[in-house]
């Protein structure tokens, strides 16, 4: 357990202004990963944050009312570390290894125990916990979605997917897995070993990044085309789906195109944040098809990994890492200094609130 680092300075708002966002006042954490961060997660029940990395550990922050971050936990794997997730109640962490093993942080005892294999590296770790159950789910580049009761060695079920699993999302009932033939399987927790819809994505190039609604209803996923679709989760509903360009630099010709590596949901709004190579942060109402604040420069012209609302939606992580968008020959050398940040940003209402509804015009009322 870490306890030697002093706390980080205050998260402060930035000023309201335009739809130009401020991440001027945002605060780098203490003793962030050594290698490129691969995936960022909140805790549901308690101000902490999760990091996984390509160093092969997940690290744990808490962070105080002020915002100040404090190291308070680590944990291993035998390889690089491509996603954690906290369960519910905010005592355990599931981390996905390149190894192919998922294992299990208990926060209480700060022992780790691994509780599902797969014959592929592990891609994402999610859980089911709805109705009283208490499943990790994970998805793999062997091609399957495993459900693993933690008190069995064996999955207790599994889908089949068309390819590797590239990206996958679960919220309540819904799970969503994109994968690397761009198909869709939308699958019902309430019949978890049948896919309920098959259908190929909109999108024309590798998916990278999904994320389901709150309310169930819709999941956005990003591309490496720096292209978004906003999709439903059942059929009927379709009609409601669209795409849009983004992170994208159009001062050039042709313009410079970047994958979309995040896409987060603000629990309390359901706006939708995206982040991308090129280290822009964009924060969208989706509803309105409107885009709600940019944030250009948060990664300082490097690519930003992951993103993460806090639980209230008061705080936004993100991380600024290399996203081997280039290849290994670009990544920076062991050691490089500032090559792995994790900031925090303390998220004004206005970045994040949905617009109001339009009112109607050309009508003419009574007087």
């Amino acid at each position: 357990m870490y306890n030697r680092y002093a706390p980080a300075a205050a998260v402060s708002p930035a000023p309201a202004s335009s739809t130009t966002g401020d991440n001027s006042r945002d605060v780098a954490i203490p003793a962030p990963p050594e290698d490129s961060i691969s995936a960022l997660h909140w805790s549901p029940a308690s101000e902490h944050l999760a990091a996984s990395s390509w160093a092969g550990d997940v690290r744990v922050w808490g962070v105080d009312g002020q915002g100040n971050a404090n190291p308070v936990a680590q944990f291993r794997s035998d390889g690089p570390v491509l996603d954690c997730r906290w369960n519910k109640a905010g005592n355990a962490i599931a981390s996905a290894g390149s190894d192919g093993k998922a294992l299990l942080f208990d926060v209480t005892t700060q022992q780790t125990r691994q509780v599902g294999a797969h014959d592929a590296p592990i891609r994402h770790v999610r859980w089911f916990e709805e109705n009283n159950a208490n499943i990790l789910v994970t998805g793999s580049w062997d091609k399957t979605v495993r459900y693993w009761d933690l008190r069995q060695p064996t999955p207790i079920g599994h889908i089949q997917c068309a390819e590797r699993v590239y990206c996958m999302d679960l919220v309540g009932s819904a799970l969503v897995v994109g994968t690397a033939n761009r198909t869709m399987h939308i699958v019902h927790m309430g019949n978890p070993t049948q896919i309920y819809r098959t259908f190929e994505s909109s999108l024309k190039w590798q998916l990278r990044t999904l994320a389901i609604y709150p309310n169930q209803k819709l999941f956005a996923i990003g591309s490496v085309e720096g292209r978004v679709a906003i999709q439903a989760v059942d059929e009927a509903n379709a009609t409601s789906d669209f795409t849009f360009r983004c992170h994208r630099d159009q001062s050039t010709t042709p313009p410079k195109v970047y994958a979309i590596n995040s896409i987060v949901t603000h629990p309390v709004y359901g706006t939708v944040g995206t982040a991308g190579s090129d280290g822009a942060f964009h924060i969208w109402d989706t509803e309105a098809r409107v885009r709600l604040k940019l944030f250009q420069q948060a990664g300082g012209g490097r690519p930003i990994t992951d993103a993460a609302f806090s639980r209230q939606g008061n705080i936004m992580a993100y991380a600024v890492s290399y996203d081997w968008c280039k290849g290994h020959e670009h990544a920076p050398a062991p050691g490089t200094p500032n090559a792995n940040v994790i900031k925090l940003h303390a998220i004004v209402e206005e970045e994040v609130k949905p617009k109001p509804p339009k009112k109607p015009t050309g009508v003419v009322g009574r007087r």
